[in-house]
């Protein structure tokens, strides 16, 4: 009786006021910000791995080597066969100058024998033997021109064909397309590859690197609402890690997942010190802006009942009152309250399960002021 009159024993603190940063804190994970695939666009010997498994290359770094020597072959039969269609063409196109000139020469010559015989000079028989020749070196005439067309028809196929054995041996030197880490190495040095069939490695790019992860979809319009006024900014930290890496808010999907009532959002951080990986859970932070003069008390004061949320609230003659209240959202230790307790007042923030309306408190420590 003497400890009851005396009071229950509680710990308590104080309302407090101050600005507090809008944030929603999901668990998402980390992405890479590119993945390539990397194959042989030739078939060949794999001669030499330029690379450890597991190393950081930059791009355009040489990855792979592939034998060059039946390529080399095929270029050099390619050459050979070009220079042999430019002859070709050359050839052509003298003879197509000499009966050309032949022509013109036969042509006058048929013109000049007709005029003698309209004029009585000679006869037919002479008139049509020159406009015979002529007729005859102007089909020559034509028959060059096609076959100088046909020559230049060669020469264009095989330059194209050297062209494309050229790119097909630049092939053989196999380039990384991205700065990244390599993975597993697929296919070691010695084996035999063929184009497009196997995978050789896979390059993740980290820097930058994705945070993805989803939120309700009652939270969308709020977001929606800061990304006018300006970027998010995005926090993650790793599992098990204290050390938190910031980036943006950079991509919001086009959809709502109808199955879980979420919506897909994607952070872009630099990861200069690559803390993030591919793959890892990390606990996202989205920071949507501040709140000015929000009021604040320990998580703990916070309680639960089937009527809502409610705190024990010490009066100053000593005794509890139970309050309604409306919580915002959780920052760190403390909890935002939006409705239902004044700055300044005193809440209960241990012993409440022995606490009823009324009854009288013994304070045990001193006050706590959040934040």
């Amino acid at each position: 009786m003497p400890r009851q009159a005396e009071g229950v024993p509680v710990v308590v603190s104080t309302v407090s006021q101050r600005t507090v940063p809008l944030d929603i804190e999901v668990i998402g994970n980390v992405e890479a910000y590119a993945t390539i695939t990397v194959k042989s666009q030739v078939g060949g010997e794999l001669t030499i791995v330029h690379f450890s498994e597991g190393d950081f290359v930059k791009k355009d770094d040489v990855l792979f080597t592939i034998d060059r020597r039946p390529l080399e072959a095929q270029v050099k039969q390619a050459e050979a066969m070009l220079e042999r269609d430019k002859a070709q063409l050359s050839l052509a196109e003298a003879n197509l100058a000499r009966d050309t000139a032949q022509q013109k020469y036969a042509n006058d010559q048929a013109v000049r024998y007709r005029n003698l015989f309209r004029k009585g000079v000679i006869s037919r028989e002479q008139a049509d033997q020159y406009q015979t020749t002529s007729d005859v070196d102007t089909e020559a005439v034509r028959a060059d021109r096609a076959a100088l067309d046909s020559s230049r028809a060669a020469v264009a196929a095989d330059d194209a064909a050297l062209r494309n054995i050229e790119v097909q041996l630049s092939y053989t030197v196999i380039r990384s397309p991205i700065d990244g880490r390599t993975g597993n190495l697929m296919i070691k040095q010695g084996n035999v590859v063929k184009a497009n069939d196997v995978d050789l490695v896979t390059i993740n790019q980290l820097q930058p690197i994705y945070a993805t992860f989803t939120v309700p979809e009652e939270r969308l319009p709020e977001i929606k609402q800061h990304m006018a006024a300006g970027k998010l900014k995005v926090m993650a930290t790793p599992q098990g890690s204290s050390e938190m890496e910031s980036g943006e808010l950079t991509f919001i999907d086009n959809a709502v997942d109808a199955t879980t009532g979420t919506i897909k959002m994607k952070g872009t951080f630099a990861n200069p010190d690559r803390k993030l990986w591919p793959g890892q859970f990390v606990q996202v932070t989205l920071r949507l802006g501040s709140e000015r003069d929000a009021l604040l008390v320990p998580t703990e004061a916070v309680q639960s009942g089937q009527e809502g949320q409610f705190v024990f609230v010490v009066k100053r003659d000593m005794t509890v009152d139970v309050r309604p209240v409306v919580a915002g959202p959780r920052i760190e230790k403390d909890q935002v309250i939006k409705s239902g307790l004044q700055l300044g007042e005193t809440v209960v923030t241990e012993g409440q399960l022995r606490l009823a309306p009324g009854m009288r408190v013994r304070v045990e420590n001193s006050q706590r002021t959040p934040g």
